[in-house]
C-alpha cells in the first residue's frame, strides 16, 4: 500500500507505473473543511529522512467526495481515505460522509499526526481519548476501520489493545516521529512549527519494534509502515507481524518504488520456495 500524503490521491503517480497492481492507496488526510495547511517552510531534509509539518492540507471531505472521488473510484485496488480531525465530532462527520462511497472499502483513522497543532497528536498518545474516538467512529462507520497509530507513546501495545477493543479491525504503525531540525547560523528553527514528524529510514528500527511489539499483543491485523524503502524491508515488516505493507517517504524518492517492491516481494517468494506471501507474518524466528 502506499502511505498517506506520500502519494496524492493516485492520478499524480498514473505516469511512472500502473498503480492497479498496488494493494491499496491510502489517499491524503481527510478533514471536515477544507484546511490551508502550516507556513512555509514546512519540510526539511534530515540524517536518513525527512521532517514534515504540511498540516493537513487538504480541500476537505466535501471537496473530496465532489471533486477528487469521481477521478479514482475506477482504480482496481483498495482506495482507503485518511481521516483526520481537530475534535471527536469531526472525525464522526468526515467518516459518515466517507461511508457513503460505494467504492471506499475502508479508512484509517489519524488519531496519530504530529505535525498538526491541534488534533491527532493528542488522541493518538492517550489510551481514553483513542477509546474515544474509536468507538465513536465506529458506531458510524460500518466499513473496514484502520487506526493509525502514533510511536511517540511509552507503550505502544497498549495503545493498540486500546483500540482493538474499542472496535478497530486493524491497527497501522508507525506515524511519524516527533522531532526537530535547527540552522545553527541562523540559530533559529528550520520549520514554520519548530518541531514535526520524522519520517524515512532512520524511523524503521524504530517502527520494526512496535510492529513487532504489537503484533504480540493484538489479534487483529496490522499494517507496517516506517522507513521502508525496497522490498527486503518490507519482508522484515512482515516477518515481524505486519499483514501487509505502506510505503511512505520512498515515494518522494523515486516514484515508482510501489512497483518495485510488489515485483521484490514476487522475486524474493520464488527464491525461497514461498507460494503463499501471507506465510511470512510473524515467521520472525527467536
Amino acid at each position: 500500500m502506499t502511505a498517506s500524503g506520500t502519494f496524492g490521491y493516485g492520478p499524480e503517480f498514473e505516469d511512472f507505473y500502473d498503480i492497479n497492481i498496488l494493494g491499496g492507496i491510502v489517499v491524503k488526510g481527510t478533514t471536515g473543511k477544507a484546511r490551508q495547511g502550516n507556513p512555509y517552510p514546512r519540510m526539511a531534509e534530515t540524517p536518513s529522512g525527512m521532517l514534515n509539518a504540511v498540516g493537513l492540507q487538504n480541500k476537505g471531505v466535501d471537496g473530496f467526495i465532489n471533486d477528487i472521488y469521481p477521478k479514482i473510484k475506477h482504480y482496481n485496488t483498495a482506495i482507503l481515505v485518511n481521516v483526520s480531525g481537530s475534535t471527536v465530532e469531526e472525525y464522526i462527520e468526515v467518516a459518515e460522509k466517507i461511508n457513503a462511497l460505494e467504492h471506499i472499502p475502508g479508512i484509517e483513522l489519524n488519531i496519530s499526526c504530529p505535525n498538526v497543532k491541534e488534533g491527532g497528536m493528542a488522541f493518538g498518545t492517550s489510551c481514553p481519548s483513542a477509546i474515544a474516538v474509536t468507538k465513536a467512529v465506529r458506531e458510524v462507520y460500518k466499513k473496514t476501520l484502520v487506526v493509525k497509530l502514533s510511536p511517540n507513546v511509552t507503550d505502544i501495545a497498549e495503545m493498540a489493545k486500546a483500540v482493538e477493543g474499542a472496535g478497530a479491525d486493524g491497527v497501522s504503525l508507525i506515524n511519524t516521529l516527533l522531532g526537530m531540525a535547527i540552522d545553527a547560523e541562523k540559530r533559529r528553527p528550520i520549520l514554520s512549527t519548530v518541531t514535526g514528524g520524522l519520517s524515512g529510514p532512520a524511523v524503521k528500527p524504530v517502527a520494526l519494534r512496535m510492529v513487532w511489539q504489537t503484533y504480540k499483543a493484538v489479534k487483529i491485523p496490522i499494517i507496517g509502515l516506517g522507513g521502508i524503502m525496497n522490498a527486503t524491508d518490507a519482508i522484515e515488516f512482515m516477518l515481524a507481524g505486519a499483514s501487509a505493507i505502506q510505503i511512505g517517504t520512498a515515494n518522494f524518492i523515486d516514484p515508482a518504488i510501489g512497483a518495485k517492491v510488489v515485483s521484490g516481494i514476487e522475486d524474493y517468494m520464488e527464491r525461497h520456495g514461498i507460494s503463499d506471501v501471507t506465510s511470512l507474518i510473524g515467521a520472525l524466528q527467536i
